[in-house]
């Protein structure tokens, strides 16, 4: 397995991971939600969160079988997360506005 540092970070397996738990305003932080419930939205697929990633300019891509190690429920509409690249391959950001994770899952509930 090769070292995390030696992998470029345009690598599709570098790419974050946004599961719409994260995004859920029905879900507690204990199960998994991981922004203010105030910014947070009722109940997001994996799609629409891929569309406004999409929109906003950002490289995405939908992987529709996974599911959130939290999520008890197994159906077909919590399924899903979406990968995204923040940083390009020289290891600059991609969009200054994104620069970490959360600031990108804020901006996509708003």
């Amino acid at each position: 397995m090769a070292c995390a540092a030696a992998r470029s970070p345009a690598d599709q397996d570098r790419f974050i991971c946004i599961y719409p738990a994260y995004l859920n305003n029905k879900k507690t932080i204990a199960e998994g939600r991981r922004i203010p419930i105030s910014k947070a939205v009722e109940n997001p697929t994996a799609t629409e969160i891929q569309d406004v990633c999409s929109a906003v300019g950002l490289n995405v891509f939908l992987e529709k079988n996974k599911m959130y190690s939290r999520e008890w429920n197994r159906d077909l509409q919590y399924r899903g997360r979406v990968r995204v690249q923040l940083k390009q391959e020289d290891g600059s950001l991609c969009l200054v506005q994104f620069p970490s994770h959360y600031t990108l899952s804020l901006t996509s509930c708003s």
